[in-house]
């Protein structure tokens, strides 16, 4: 038996097809957050936060994405007004989902 072969049966291997899956899943299911309302304060300063953005911007913004708030930091690289978007460093951000930004410095 060639010794790659060999190597071939220690491999790790999956007992139950689809657990790892349906526990994924559960986790989700478990920690599923529900979508904030902005206060018509929160959404007027939200607006006022994206109309200063200017494409090169490093920011730190939170967004909602699949039932839970996710932490999005990098570089403002576009701003889609119809569509209303952002892209920061490879990320669509649809403004809806927005719950605040920051602007940082590149040092950070």
């Amino acid at each position: 038996m060639l010794p790659a072969d060999r190597a071939k049966q220690f491999m790790p291997f999956a007992a139950v097809k689809g657990l790892e899956e349906a526990l994924e899943k559960k986790r989700r299911e478990i920690l599923w957050q529900e979508r904030k309302s902005l206060s018509e304060e929160m959404q007027q300063a939200l607006n006022a936060a994206i109309c200063a953005l200017k494409k090169g911007d490093f920011l730190s913004l939170t967004a909602y994405r699949a039932g839970e708030y996710l932490r999005f930091s990098g570089k403002l690289e576009k701003i889609d007004r119809m569509e209303n978007c952002l892209f920061v460093s490879g990320e669509r951000i649809a403004f809806e989902d927005l719950l605040e930004i920051t602007k940082e410095t590149e040092g950070r």
